[in-house]
């Protein structure tokens, strides 16, 4: 199948932003299980050309692929999760998958590219109990009596490339550090890795974290909290939120969240490894408050000083 550059992106509409929809690009690795990544991430669909080694790599990082002027790197997916790896012979009859991710441009080394699905993120669950922890899973939706699994990419490229969630001592002071102990933040992130590294930038700036595991999960946590009679917004200083999540995505949160006579003023940021060129659209729609790409400590740390400073300023 070749999916090319233009009908991947003729997908990507601003209209269907907040209505929890999710269109997935169905691809295999070694089996006849089909597994998914968002076409929000996808750029173009290629079969593999001939690569530049890397010497002595040993990871899954296989090579460097010139495309349109560009030299992007290849993983090979199957060997980043653990199964059998593409063979050299093996490539030529292979795609890539070139995708922005985390504010890079990667391309993913796949055995065969499927279908373009269209579905709604409510029909996406959290794996079973079972599978977790395994292969990297983050997510899985049943479709036609066959279950798609939906890799955790973050949690990978963690592993391959790891990102530091140290802050600058700059930005955090210890006169910030001092305020943030007044504070509390809610993180709102499906992959375990995403979730530990923000949670982690806060903690280190000595603010108090909340985390839910996806939109729904934190929904619920905000309208029990308001049916308790709290002030949700005075509690926190603003809720991050991943926008790809099983049950119910970021944008479809922060739409429910303005619905809501008792959350509407609540200060949200979506927090996620999609373009941030194409979010600009989305957060406008939506109605949150800023967009932050995956992942950049200091830019983290800087949201939450600013605000800090606006609430302290009474605005």
């Amino acid at each position: 199948m070749s999916v090319n550059k233009i009908s991947v992106n003729q997908r990507q509409r601003v209209s269907d932003v907040g209505h929890n929809r999710l269109e997935l690009l169905l691809f295999g690795l070694n089996t006849e299980q089909e597994y998914g990544i968002n076409v929000f991430k996808v750029r173009e669909v290629l079969p593999c050309p001939d690569l530049t080694g890397i010497p002595k790599q040993t990871t899954s990082l296989k090579g460097m692929a010139h495309i349109r002027g560009e030299t992007i790197p290849v993983i090979d997916l199957s060997e980043a999760i653990g199964e059998e790896p593409v063979s050299a012979d093996e490539r030529k009859s292979c795609f890539l998958v070139v995708t922005e991710y985390s504010r890079r441009t990667l391309s993913f080394l796949v055995r065969r590219v499927d279908r373009i699905l269209a579905t709604h993120w409510d029909n996406v669950t959290p794996p079973p109990v079972e599978l977790v922890g395994q292969n990297y899973l983050t997510a899985v939706l049943e479709h036609d009596g066959n279950l798609i699994e939906i890799l955790d990419v973050e949690q990978i490229l963690a592993d391959l490339i790891p990102t530091s969630t140290a802050v600058s001592e700059d930005i955090a002071t210890e006169e910030v550090k001092s305020h943030a102990k007044e504070y509390h933040v809610m993180v709102v992130d499906d992959s375990n890795i995403a979730l530990k590294q923000v949670q982690q930038v806060f903690e280190g700036m000595s603010i108090k974290v909340t985390t839910a595991k996806n939109g729904k999960a934190a929904l619920t946590l905000l309208e029990q909290l308001v049916a308790k009679g709290v002030d949700v917004p005075s509690l926190f200083l603003m809720v991050v939120s991943d926008i790809e999540m099983p049950e119910m995505d970021g944008y479809t949160l922060v739409n429910r969240i303005r619905d809501n006579e008792s959350l509407r003023k609540l200060h949200v940021v979506l927090h996620s490894s999609l373009s941030g060129r194409f979010n600009l659209a989305m957060i406008k729609k939506v109605g949150a408050d800023a967009f932050i790409g995956k992942f950049d400590a200091d830019e983290l740390a800087t949201a939450v000083v600013e605000r800090m400073k606006a609430v302290e300023s009474g605005l």
